[in-house]
């Protein structure tokens, strides 16, 4: 962000409480945590349910905060500092609100490429994939993390600066409008949809729902210049592209499939002719890691702004590149598809893309691997999850050479509502299917993941419902030998990666 006060001013509807000495001198970065404030950077203090940003005014203004957007006055230390300092402080109705009014401005400065990426699972992996091709070529700026909310997605933007040149957006959704909110901070030019799954099935009510939410982001794409990156291995994929209107916007529509000939794929969930990108070959190693043959087809390289209309030749010649992932699980395969159809639509070859996507190393908490205190191994997938993602992890799981005994210790997922027990049930009949020796269950909805896979068939003395993760460590302890693997997983909410620090501490 490179914005001054009196801009800032304009855009959010403030006022001054105190004004700066320069009101033209530019502030280089935002935020609202005191203790990240660098010289010259705005402040922006949000109210919280445990501590009020406006306490911390004054801390930013002495760490060299050039300005502090506030929603009332702060304390008369943090007044005469302000002064002191010749730094502003505004006062705007709402400071939340303000990051997005200030977002907005700042992409109409910017020239950046945005693309905006949703999806029911693997959002962050695939925005992180994507941000790690596009960085082996271009100047990027991606979500941090999964700040993919009201305040993380325009941060994002605001992170970006004039030299920017492709900026990747995480957007995530708990209802319908979310997204369309997004976007309009946003105006993304591309946007990836990864799939439409059971998350946030408990607001929703349907997949149909979820479909129509995530499809709130190609109905945001400009009509004529758009595209639209669909999972044609998704059974919502034609339904995505007809509710987010990819055909009445003449947007280009990029398929990419992971598990099977794109091409194919896409034709026969009718989506529109175009670029695709897909794997053969696939198979995992002894690690559980994909390892595949990335193809792709139908692009045309030119040195045109990628925002321009291009008309799109289907080459019968297929491009191939061998690629080796260092993530775990056949789902990555999808994830890294749609990322090398972004690089792709930006004119990058599939070697260069091949290499960056094997680079790409997890987030913490996402199928981490680490070596516990006896040399067994732990993978560490605890961050988040939900019925797919479950599966996904678990079957990447079962995949690993493990010359022991395989632990899956799950807990419960959230954001199921009334399909809560049912879906842990199912989850529970697929680890009875696996080459799981035990299964160690935590949480009250867990006890169904439990239930189902006793009901599946899994004997019941390979069954542990842990009362508290003290008792499910204890019982790991126990039993665990330097050969044997652990997988942890769970919703967020249960913070199961005190467990894995338990395991590897």
């Amino acid at each position: 962000m490179r914005l001054n006060a009196k801009q800032i001013i304009q855009c959010t509807g403030g006022e001054y409480l105190i004004e700066p000495i320069d009101a033209s001198a530019i502030l280089s970065g935002i935020t609202w945590d005191s203790r990240d404030v660098r010289p010259g950077w705005l402040y922006v203090a949000l109210p919280g349910e445990r501590v009020d940003g406006h306490q911390f005014v004054e801390a930013a203004l002495r760490a060299g905060a050039g300005a502090a957007l506030v929603t009332e006055c702060p304390d008369a230390k943090a007044c005469v500092l302000a002064r002191e300092l010749g730094a502003a402080i505004i006062c705007v109705p709402n400071t939340q609100h303000a990051i997005g009014d200030l977002a907005r401005e700042w992409r109409r400065h910017l020239k950046a490429l945005v693309v905006g990426l949703t999806g029911s699972t693997g959002k962050t992996t695939t925005k992180n994939l994507t941000r790690d091709v596009c960085a082996a070529a271009f100047s990027t700026v991606a979500t941090a993390a999964n700040q993919n909310n009201e305040l993380g997605a325009p941060k994002t933007l605001l992170n970006a600066d004039p030299e920017t040149q492709v900026v990747i957006v995480e957007m995530g959704m708990r209802g319908l409008g979310q997204i369309r909110h997004l976007t309009d901070i946003v105006r993304p030019d591309w946007g990836v949809v990864t799939n439409c799954g059971e998350s946030h099935i408990e607001l929703l009510g349907s997949r149909e729902n979820i479909a129509k939410a995530k499809s709130e982001l190609f109905d945001a794409l400009p009509p004529g210049v758009g595209r639209a990156f669909i999972n044609a291995d998704d059974d919502y994929a034609a339904f995505l592209a007809e509710a987010g209107g990819v055909a009445r916007s003449q947007l280009t529509c990029v398929a990419f499939d992971g598990y099977a000939d794109a091409r194919t794929a896409a034709d026969e969930a009718d989506l529109a002719a175009g670029p695709r990108v897909w794997a053969e070959d696939v198979h995992l190693d002894a690690s559980g890691c994909a390892r595949f043959t990335l193809c792709a087809s139908g692009f045309v390289d030119s040195d045109a702004d990628p925002r321009q209309p291009t008309l799109f030749t289907l080459d019968p010649d297929v491009e191939r590149c061998p690629c080796a992932l260092s993530l775990m699980g056949l789902h990555n395969v999808s994830n890294a598809c749609a990322a090398a159809a972004v690089g792709r639509s930006l004119g990058m070859t599939l070697p260069v893309i091949a290499e960056a996507l094997g680079d790409s190393l997890p987030e913490p908490g996402r199928a981490q691997t680490f070596k516990g205190r006896d040399g067994f191994t732990v993978i560490d997938d605890a961050y988040n999850a939900n019925p797919d993602s479950m599966r996904a992890s678990l079957r990447a799981f079962a995949a690993m050479e493990v010359a022991g005994r395989r632990f899956a210790v799950l807990g419960d997922m959230g954001e199921l509502g009334d399909y809560a027990e049912e879906c842990h049930a199912r989850v529970g009949g697929y680890v009875a299917a696996l080459p799981i020796d035990r299964l160690i269950c935590i949480g009250d909805l867990s006890r169904h993941i439990a239930r189902g896979a006793c009901e599946a068939g899994m004997p019941e003395d390979r069954i542990l419902q842990a009362s508290t993760q003290a008792a499910a460590l204890a019982s790991l302890e126990e039993v665990l030998g330097a050969e044997d693997a652990v997988l942890v997983k769970a919703s967020h909410f249960m913070g199961l990666d005190r467990l894995v620090e338990g395991l590897i501490s």
